[in-house]
Order: structure tokens, then sequence, then C-alpha cells
């Protein structure tokens, strides 16, 4: 699958804007409004008064006999009024002059201020001091309750406005900006519609995919023509449903579809119906409907739709799996309830459609399963066609061979394929990309990046040299394992060495086809044994992966004379909820025994293959050392050339062949198509004209 990266954002962003400005202006408004506010505070808190000590106060205040009154207010603070021809004394000059308030300096106000701990304890101390020193002149004090109108009312309001101003962003983040809290069962997905915006992919941007493209293309052609399909009484399907692996092209073959239907397309993720509040996802459900039908016919596109749409639980539910479950049956209604939508088609697409409800899945509903499955490799050939298009790629370069080396990838790995190689060219500064850049991408991916500081003894590196040799050793003598390509003892990634093969694709793998796998990968162990007579760690890789298949092959695919034609798979994948096997412990000790002669048969085999071919596989163990890399020729010319069945190439190129007739013919009715709607046109404009 192939994505040119086109940008698909809507051009007319005017009223986005207008109503963006028109938020940010009652923001400044709060914001003012708030300054103001503090600004007043301020003004009422200054302080006009100057603070001082209590021994100040008693040592020079009241000795000398200037104080006039004190006040104490709210039994907390003493305010000190001085007389008036006290005032001018220059021991109080710096003090006032740090007071600019004239009802301070003509003795109308306190000068003075201090704190007290009790107001009692504070009487107490005055009358002491005055009974001791019968020289002090006394003065009156007065008791004062005073009320700050100002922190009042921010007591109460200042919470207040955080509660509001939090409440607010959360609303405005949840609700998608716009509208705030009351948009926030309002529906997220994005509308592509053509008369605003128009989407410039379509299926000519999606290489391989052809059966794919073919089921989808009669929902394009029904909206299209679809009198077509009325006429004869057929129906188009309510939903189709595409399912399968990560990076296969769903979500760009969604697209291609809204780019050639030309009517409204609404597009959304299974995720933005979620939410923490209870309710939300089926108001956003139904709000999205609502829009649907409104501009039918259109096109609804819910990516990871088992976001939404997992089984529901049989038993008790409680907290966010009631929302999803409540969510999930107002999208159950909406598609094929009592009321009928009528010109909405649903599109949706996951990875996961063993894990979706039954009640989603029916006829009704999602009528079809498109099934988005790994290019193979023609289909891998027309995704390089695409991807390549826009490097500056060397002359010579075959792009079969490339899609030989690519068993397995994705349309995303290999978009990722042809990055890394402009990438590498870019980096050794040449002029085009060439082959050897694709193919160290490929081993970048795969292997992971060279690490040729990997500090490696010497007894190491031979213990590496020979378990890879032992490897190519059993495969290249092996009728049904992969071809090699090339062996490498350079340390990638987690790996101290590696092989590369080129897998046939096939369809059904046969009994002989596993065992000679399973051969192939303990050819490792088993040139450790031979040449060493010890075996190391290194071989951990190729057990674990020999384990899981012999496993496979005794207890899925039923190829055990003891065991029989049982398969204990699950394909929905209930297994690992349950608390019991789907066999007894009898027939699980069977299950391990088959496992482990089956395993050491096939580690027999592969040391008996190597003692017969013990010379070969050392030549190739210290060609491995001296170049650190050896390719096909290198075995071809130690062990001749391999037994190849051309059975597979013949049908490679018979598919091939197909493919390039559909597309003519693709091609053709397209032409035929536009000379058609030309022809209507200039018709119409003739018979205005006349």
């Amino acid at each position: 699958m192939s994505d040119n990266n086109l940008n698909n954002e809507p051009k007319n962003k005017l009223p986005k804007r207008e109503q963006s400005n028109g938020n940010k202006n009652t923001i400044w408004i709060f914001i003012a409004i708030g300054v103001g506010f503090l600004i007043l505070q301020f003004i009422s808190m200054k302080e006009n008064l100057v603070q001082i000590d209590n021994t100040r106060f008693e040592s020079q205040l009241m000795t000398s006999g200037d104080v006039k009154k004190v006040v104490v207010v709210n039994k907390e603070r003493v305010e000190v009024f001085l007389k008036e021809e006290s005032l001018s004394k220059p021991e109080y000059a710096d003090d006032l002059k740090k007071v600019n308030s004239g009802a301070v300096m003509t003795g109308e106000s306190a000068q003075f201020f201090f704190t007290i701990g009790d107001a009692g304890d504070f009487s107490e101390q005055l009358r002491d001091r005055f009974e001791k020193n019968p020289d002090i002149e006394p003065f009156p004090v007065s008791y004062e309750t005073r009320t700050d109108f100002m922190r009042e009312v921010w007591g109460w309001i200042l919470p207040l406005a955080i509660i509001i101003a939090v409440w607010i962003f959360i609303f405005r983040r949840m609700g998608g900006g716009a509208g705030g809290m009351f948009s926030i069962g309002k529906s997220r997905a994005k509308l592509f519609d053509n008369e605003k915006t128009q989407i410039k992919i379509n299926f000519n941007h999606v290489a391989g995919l052809e059966e794919a493209k073919i089921e989808i293309q009669e929902i394009v052609d029904f909206l299209k023509n679809a009198e077509k399909y009325t006429k004869l009484g057929g129906k188009i399907p309510k939903g189709a449903l595409l399912v399968g692996p990560p990076g296969t092209g769903k979500t760009l073959l969604a697209k291609a579809v809204a780019g050639e239907a030309k009517v409204p397309f609404f597009s959304m993720s299974g995720s933005d119906f979620v939410e923490m509040f209870v309710g939300v996802g089926a108001s956003r459900v139904r709000d999205l409907f609502t829009q649907a039908k409104a501009k039918a016919p259109c096109i609804i596109f819910i990516d990871e739709i088992d976001a939404i749409g997992r089984m529901r639980s049989r038993g008790m539910s409680m907290g966010s799996n009631d929302e999803r479950e409540s969510t999930l049956n107002q999208l159950l209604t909406e598609m094929d309830g009592f009321d009928t939508n009528n010109g909405v088609i649903i599109l949706a697409a996951t990875n996961r459609a063993d894990v979706l409800d039954p009640a989603l899945l029916r006829a009704g509903r999602f009528d079809r399963q498109i099934h988005v499955e790994l290019p193979d490799l023609t289909e891998r050939e027309e995704i390089f066609k695409v991807h390549l298009a826009p490097l500056t790629k060397a002359e010579d370069l075959d792009i079969g061979e490339l899609a030989k080396q690519t068993p397995g990838f994705s349309g995303a790995d290999i978009a990722n394929v042809c990055n890394e190689a402009a990438l590498i060219a870019a980096r050794r500064e040449r002029e085009t990309v060439g082959k050897q850049d694709f193919l160290d991408a490929v081993d970048r991916i795969i292997g992971g990046l060279e690490k040729k500081s990997k500090i490696i003894t010497k007894s190491e590196k031979r213990t590496i040299a020979y378990h890879e040799a032992g490897h190519a050793t059993v495969s290249w003598k092996l009728e049904h394992a992969h071809p090699l390509i090339k062996v490498t003892i350079v340390p990638r990634g987690q790996a101290l060495g590696a092989a590369w093969y080129q897998p046939q694709e096939r369809q059904i793998t046969t009994r002989e086809q596993l065992l000679d796998e399973m051969c192939a990968i303990l050819g490792g162990r088993a040139s450790e044994e031979i040449n060493f007579h010890k075996i190391s760690t290194g071989a951990l890789n190729d057990l674990e992966r020999v384990t899981k298949q012999a496993y496979a092959l005794i207890s899925y695919y039923g190829m055990s004379d003891k065991i029989g034609n049982i398969s204990f798979f699950d394909s929905e994948g209930r297994s690992e909820y349950s608390f019991q096997k789907p066999f007894s412990e009898k027939t699980a000790e069977l299950i391990d025994s088959e496992v482990k002669a089956l395993i050491d048969a096939q580690y027999e085999r592969a040391k008996q293959i190597l003692s017969d071919n013990k010379a070969g596989m050392i030549e190739l163990a210290e060609l491995l050392l001296e170049r650190e890399v050896i390719f096909t020729d290198d075995l071809e010319k130690i062990f001749g050339k391999r037994e190849y069945d051309g059975e597979y190439e013949d049908e490679v190129k018979r598919i091939r062949n197909q493919q390039v007739e559909r597309m003519k013919e693709r091609e053709r009715i397209k032409l035929e198509d536009e000379e058609k709607a030309n022809n209507e046109e200039e018709d119409n404009s003739y018979k205005k004209k006349k």
C-alpha cells in the first residue's frame, strides 16, 4: 500500500478563525476584569502606616510622651497616633517620609502600627507600665473591629473563579475547542466535502490490493450511478469492514474511496467516541448520524473501530465498560435499528476483527468484510513503483528483485525501505539511490544497525561463523528449505550473526516443508556440536522458533500420528482468558513427548547432513571468517547449484500478466467513462446555448 502524503487539510478555515478570535476576545475581557479586581485589592491593601516593634513603642514613643492614643484593631494590630506637635520631631522624619497620606501627616490618622499576640496581655502590660513609671503620660486605649470588604469578596470569588476556569478548560479540551462544555456531546468527525475540501487521493495512488479495490469500487460506483443497480432490484451494502494487519493500507483505501466517490465523507477514529463522562459516546454517535443523514448520500469512516466495537461482556460490568457498551449499543441502533438510514454507508477499519461483537458483524450492518492482507510478490512490485517515483534511483535498479528481497513486508514497511535507502545514499554522498542502498535498508529494518565496534573475541567470532555456516549448509541441501541470500557475522541489533533467506510465498505448507525448515533452523547448534564438541547460548532464538513451530505442528495442524487430526488452536483468542486447557493432562504429556521426539529427530538429521558435507561447511565458515559477509554465489562455488523448482516462478509470471491485463482494461473503461462524460457536458452546453 502506498501513500503520497498528500495534504488533505481544508483550505477554507475562515469561519474557524473568526470563531477563534471571538473566543480570544472573551478571554481577554475576563482577564481585564480579573486584573481590575486585583488592582483594587492592591490599592485597598496598600499600607500607609510605618511598622515598628513593641520594644520601640515602649522605649521611645511612650517614654517621650508623643503618643496621643492607640487603637487595637481586631485584637491583633495596634495603631499608634502621635500628637500633632510631635510630628515635626527629627527622630520621626525618616519614618514619616514613607507616608504620603495628608491625614497621617496632620494627626487625623495613625502613623505607626505593630502586631500583638493577645489583646488582654497587651492591656495588662500597659497597665503595669503606667503603674511602674508615673512619669509616662497616660493615653487612651480603644478597641475596634474592622471588616475588610474586598478580602471577604475575594475569599468567595477567587475559589469560585478558579473552579469555573478549570471546568471551562477541561470542557474546551474535551469538547474540541469552540462551544466548550455545550459541544462535548457533539460529533468530532472531520467532514470532507468536495464543495469546500477536495481529496486528491484516488485508486491510482493505491498500489496492489486489486481484489479489495474491486469490492470497494462497487460502493463508489453505486454512489455515482445508483440507477445501474436499483433498476435490477439490487441494494448497496450498508457497511463494509476493512480487516487486515497494520500497515497494509486500510486507511489509505478509505481515503481513496473519499476521493473517488465525490460525496460527503465523515472520518473519525473509534477512540473519538470515548470520554470520561457517561453518555458522551452515545451522544456523539447520534450527532454523527444526524449530520450524515442531512448530507446523504454520504460515507462515514470509523478507523480502529475495535476501540468501541469490542465484544460485550456476559457478566457484570462496571465503570468505563458500561460507557463503551452504551456507545456500541447506540452505534448498532443507528446502523440498522428501527429507523433506517438511507444513503448512509459505513466504512470501518480494524486489525482485530476477532474481538468485535457479533451483532456488529451481522448482515445489515457490516455486510462485507474486505480482507486487506500483506502484499504478495507482484503487489510489492506495484507498491515499490509508487514509492520509487519521487526518488532519484539508479537506471539499472531492478524493482522485481527488490520485491523478492522483501517477503512479508507491508506497504508501510516498503515505504520505510525506500526512505531509508534514500537516506543511506545521501549519507554516502551518492547521486542516485542504487541496489546496494536498498539492500542495506532492508538489512537495517530487519536486523538493526551494524555494530562493528562490539567487542567479540576470536573464539566467539569463530563459533558464530561455524554456527551461521551450519544454517547455510543445511538450508542449501534441503529441498523445501528457503534458499539463502546472504550470511553475515557482523553483529546487528541483538544478533551476533544473521542469515537472510528468500522464502517462497506459499498459501499452504506441507509437513515435509515444515520439517525441512525446522532442520535448517537447528543447523546452527548442530554445527557447534560437530566442530567444537560443545554448545553455546547463541542458539536461543533458534530453539525458541523451532519449539513454537513444533508445538504448532503437533497441537494446531494435526500432523502427529499419536495425537491425530485434532487442533487445539483458538481462532477467537478466548483461551487466554480461560482457566483450564482444552485438553487433559495425559494429552498434554503426549504433546510434550511428541514435540521433543520431533525436535530430536530433526536435530539428528541436521547433524547427519553436516557430517556428510563437513568439508564444504568448514570451507564456508573459514570464508565467512575472512570476508564477514558471503552471498549465494559463494555457496554455489562450494556446494554447486541448488536444485530449484521453477513452478513458483511460472505462477508469478502468470499472475503478473493477469494484473497487467486487468490494469489495461481498467484504464480503457476509465477513458471511455471520461469520454462519455465530456460528450454529455458538450451536449448540455449546446442545448443551453440553443
